[in-house]
């Protein structure tokens, strides 16, 4: 990169490197500086009776200010766990007539953003601040991009950066500067570890399927395609795992599961992304009933161990993770909240339906389509404590098992939380000849340009004619569900690298790319 693109400070900071450089420090040495201890634990557990057991600390981490008293200088240091203070003398780290190592290096060679290993050891500073005083130290990496200006007082942080397009795009440096940031994200772990504990000291079993499938099958979704030079046929990016989990069951596993990075070529906003990871689990021998009661007691055990409350802080509301939850037919919502009773309704009818209600409905939408938009525009946004919505009409739900006592319906259940879908789950539909029946019925809308609707998956329909077990199972959205958990407001503050239009400036990713790979 030439100077004439780079601001004045990351002039002045190429040729503080070359200074560097001058004086023979290499600013990006080889990794030997050992570290054995970190910022927290040196915060939390000394005291002036264990002073011996921090007598020789060395620390590695990020300076985030500096505050200069001529022969000695305070900085603040941050490694993955957190700040701590340092305190630097001249005649410590330069014992000797030289100074320059202090009066040029320390103080005028650094920068804040530069990473450094430090060797001291701990005391408590007049002001009560448990700080290291450092008898030396070492750049470990010079960095040439100064941060965004953040300020703090009192261990509180003012001015951080929220500017949503540059905490996306450049979530190391929001990582650096907001703490917070930080611990939306360990909050995120913590979720699926302890749904992986859950699921797994109940005898579940962790699985992985294809990302590249032939069919693109289990969900209605519109997906991503791509080409396999060698075979020399389409691939699409999987927008679902429900088919192969299933084949799983066909071949003897009775509990499986999968968390499922699934991509899906369509809109997005605050609740979606084009790639998002779902988890779903299949159990044989059970069904929709008995995943109602599981999902509650899966997230009242997650949501206590993420936050230690069953109680969840979202915006201006409250939500109670506790068992049990409420269940309202999916009739009923509609009724509840418009005023009319669908049930028995034709297409024709549904379609008079959302012109009375202001909704549109264009020709590719059969009854199942129409009676979710009405559902998703007049009844979701109510339902804010966690609500499970049951019994769907079977036009609605291609893979799900008719009701065993209400004709017309299946045995589905959505489990709406603050106004959006987070699970689906049904009692599993186990009849090959049904199925076949109801993927032809896709296979009509697709013809009508719905392209939305599901593809057949012939081998899937192989694979149940050998006999699939009954079963249950459910698809939770992880990206939602970290969302309440950390009180995030958008799905983009979930994830690490959120998709982002292309940024002006900056070379795309095609260039350099062979026409084979272009292509592809």
């Amino acid at each position: 990169m030439s100077n004439e693109h780079l601001s004045e400070q990351e002039v002045i900071r190429r040729e503080k490197l070359q200074e560097l450089e001058k004086a023979g420090i290499d600013s990006y040495p080889a990794p030997q500086f050992h570290v054995t201890h970190n910022a927290a634990d040196i915060k939390k557990n000394f005291s002036e009776e264990k002073k011996e057991d921090y007598a020789h600390v060395s620390i590695a981490g990020r300076i985030m200010g500096f505050r200069d008293m001529g022969k000695a200088s305070f900085a603040v240091l941050q490694d993955s766990t957190g700040k701590i203070q340092l305190y630097v003398r001249r005649d410590d780290i330069a014992p000797d007539e030289d100074k320059s190592l202090y009066t040029n290096v320390w103080k005028k060679l650094l920068d804040i953003g530069d990473i450094i290993g430090v060797t001291g050891f701990v005391f408590i500073t007049k002001t009560g601040e448990t700080s290291v005083h450092v008898t030396s130290f070492t750049i470990l990496s010079k960095a040439l991009r100064p941060l965004p200006v953040v300020k703090e007082k009192d261990g509180e942080t003012f001015d951080e950066v929220t500017d949503a397009e540059f905490r996306y795009r450049q979530r190391y440096a929001d990582l650096i500067i907001n703490p917070q940031t930080k611990e939306t994200f360990v909050k995120r772990t913590k979720m699926i570890n302890a749904i992986r504990e859950f699921l797994n000291e109940r005898g579940a079993l962790e699985v992985d399927t294809p990302v590249l499938q032939a069919i693109p099958g289990g969900a209605a979704a519109r997906p991503f395609v791509t080409h396999h030079n060698a075979l020399d046929i389409p691939f699409y990016l999987r927008i679902a795992n429900e088919l192969y989990l299933k084949r799983l069951l066909v071949g003897g596993f009775d509990w499986v599961y999968e968390f499922s990075r699934n991509f899906r070529n369509e809109g997005m906003d605050r609740t979606h992304n084009p790639e998002f990871t779902v988890l779903e689990f299949y159990v044989a021998y059970k069904d929709y009933l008995w995943m109602m009661e599981t999902t509650e007691q899966l997230l009242e055990y997650t949501a206590k161990a993420v936050n230690g409350t069953t109680v969840a802080k979202y915006g201006e509301n409250e939500i109670d993770f506790k068992a049990p939850y409420r269940r309202v037919t999916m009739y009923e919502a509609i009724k509840e909240h418009t005023g009319i009773d669908i049930e028995g309704m034709d297409e024709l009818q549904l379609r008079e339906v959302c012109k009375q209600l202001g909704i549109h409905a264009d020709e590719t939408m059969g009854k199942g389509k129409l009676i979710d938009e009405i559902f998703s525009e007049k009844c979701e946004a109510h339902y804010i404590q966690p609500t499970f919505i049951i019994d769907y009409p079977v036009e609605m739900s291609p893979l799900t098992k008719k009701h065993r006592s209400k004709p017309g319906l299946v045995e589905r259940f959505e489990l709406m939380i603050n106004g959006k879908e987070v699970a689906n789950a049904y009692s599993e539909l186990n009849d090959p000849i049904d199925q076949r029946s109801r993927f032809e019925e896709q296979l009509k809308l697709m013809e009508r340009g719905d392209d939305e609707a599901m593809y057949i998956d012939y081998d899937f329909l192989r694979a149940l004619e050998y006999g699939m077990p009954q079963a249950s199972g459910i698809g939770f959205g992880i990206d939602r569900l970290a969302m309440l958990l950390t009180n995030s407001p958008s799905i983009q503050d979930v994830l690490f690298f959120p998709q982002m239009r292309p940024e002006k400036g900056l070379q795309q990713s095609a260039e350099g790319l062979s026409s084979d790979e272009k292509n592809a």
